[in-house]
C-alpha cells in the first residue's frame, strides 16, 4: 500500500481499506469508538493487481487508486472514490496508463488538491513519473510526463496547508521533489537533493501553512526529515526496516508530530517531538505484540482528537488498534483485535 490507509471520514467514523490479490476491502466503525462493519469488497467485482494507493482531501472523502489486468501481461490503473465509510465506494474507474499501454509501471501515489480534484502519480516506463488529475467538473485531463529518471518504485504524494500538491521521488542517491507552483497547475521539478536513500521508505507529512516535510531513512540506518530548501536533518535511529506513518496531533498542549513504524523486535514504536523542531529530539517507545513481517502500521485522529494507530497483517488478517488515554503523555490503551 501507499499512503494513510486507517482514515477519518466525514461522519466521524474510522475506516481501514486492506487490499488482497485481486481486490480491496474496508472496514469501518458502525459508529465514532464503536464497535466495526464485517469486511465488505470496494469498487464492485472488477478483479485487481496486488497493489493500492490511498489520498484523503479536506473533504474527507478517500481517494482509491489501483492497478487491474487489462491484456494479456498489460495492466491499466483505476480510480474510485468513497465518500463516507458506511456507503459503498463507487465502482473501479479506469483512468489509462503513463505509456498509453503495457505492463504496470510502480506503486502509484494519489494526493488530492484543496478543490477535491485527484492526483494520481505513477513511475512510467522510461523511469520518470508522470501524472493523471481529476477534471473540477468530472473526468480526467490527458496524461502528463514530469520527467526525472531512475526513479525508484514508491512515491511520496502530500497536499500542503495551501491545498497545492507536492511529489516526492527517490532516486540513485538523491530525493527529488515536484509541487504545484498555484492551485490546479501542472506540478514542476522543485528541488534535487543528493541523499542515501533506502528504498520504499519515503513518507510525506503537512507541517505547516508553509512546508511539508519528507521522512525517510537513509543507508546509515537513520530516520531523517526533510523540508525542501533546507537540508535534511537526521532524527533518530529507525525502529524498523520500512516506512514510518506520521500524524500531527496535540500532545499536552502542543502541536507535536508522532511516528509509528514496525520496530525489528516485531512490536510498534511510537516516537514524538515538536513540529518542526527536530533538534528537540526524539526516542521510542514499544508498543503492543509482536506482528508479522508483512506487518503495516498506520496512524489517525479521531473525532475526539484522540490519535488512533492500527495495525494489519496480510498474512494474518488480524487488525489490531489502540488510541491514546485520556490522560497526559502519549499512553495508550491496549492494543485489540477488531
Amino acid at each position: 500500500m501507499n499512503g494513510d490507509w486507517l482514515l477519518r471520514g466525514r461522519d466521524g467514523r474510522l475506516s481501514v481499506y486492506l487490499p488482497t490479490d485481486d481486490a480491496v476491502l474496508c472496514r469501518a466503525e458502525r459508529a465514532p469508538g464503536g464497535t466495526w462493519t464485517p469486511v465488505s469488497k470496494v469498487g464492485g467485482e472488477q478483479k485487481l493487481r496486488p497493489s493500492l494507493a490511498i489520498g484523503q482531501g479536506g473533504d474527507s472523502y478517500a481517494h482509491l487508486v489501483s492497478w487491474r489486468p487489462t491484456t494479456a501481461g498489460e495492466s491499466g490503473l483505476v480510480h474510485s472514490t468513497h465518500f463516507r465509510p458506511r456507503l459503498a465506494a463507487l465502482d473501479w474507474n479506469p483512468i489509462g496508463h503513463p505509456d498509453k499501454k503495457g505492463p504496470l509501471t510502480g506503486m502509484p501515489a494519489v494526493a488530492v488538491d484543496a478543490r477535491g480534484r485527484a492526483h494520481v502519480f505513477v513511475r512510467n516506463g522510461g523511469g520518470g513519473v508522470s501524472m493523471v488529475a481529476q477534471k473540477e467538473k468530472g473526468g480526467w485531463d490527458p496524461w502528463r510526463d514530469l520527467k526525472g529518471r531512475d526513479v525508484q518504485d514508491e512515491l511520496a504524494a502530500v497536499t500542503g496547508e495551501s491545498g497545492r500538491v507536492e511529489l516526492f521521488a527517490a532516486v540513485s542517491g538523491g530525493v527529488l521533489h515536484w509541487r504545484q507552483e498555484e492551485p490546479g497547475a501542472q506540478p514542476v521539478l522543485d528541488e534535487a537533493i543528493e541523499a542515501p536513500v533506502r528504498a520504499g521508505t519515503l513518507y510525506a507529512l503537512a507541517t505547516s501553512a508553509e512546508s511539508t516535510t519528507l521522512f525517510y531513512t537513509d543507508e546509515s540506518g537513520d530516520l531523517c526529515a526533510w523540508r525542501p530548501g533546507a537540508k535534511p536533518v537526521a532524527l533518530l535511529p529507525s525502529a524498523g526496516p520500512g516506512p514510518v506513518s506520521a500524524v500531527r496531533c496535540e500532545l499536552d498542549g502542543y502541536d507535536c508530530t508522532l511516528l509509528a513504524q514496525r520496530s525489528a523486535s516485531g512490536r510498534v514504536a511510537f516516537a514524538a517531538y515538536p513540529t518542526e523542531q527536530e533538534s528537540a529530539g526524539a526516542w521510542w517507545a514499544e508498543s503492543g505484540p509482536s506482528l508479522p513481517s508483512d506487518a503495516g502500521v498506520s496512524l489517525a485522529v479521531d473525532e475526539d482528537d484522540r490519535v488512533v494507530a492500527a495495525t494489519s497483517s496480510p498474512s494474518t488478517g488480524r487488525l489490531l488498534l489502540t488510541r491514546r488515554k485520556d490522560e497526559p503523555g502519549l499512553a495508550l490503551e491496549a492494543w485489540r483485535e477488531v
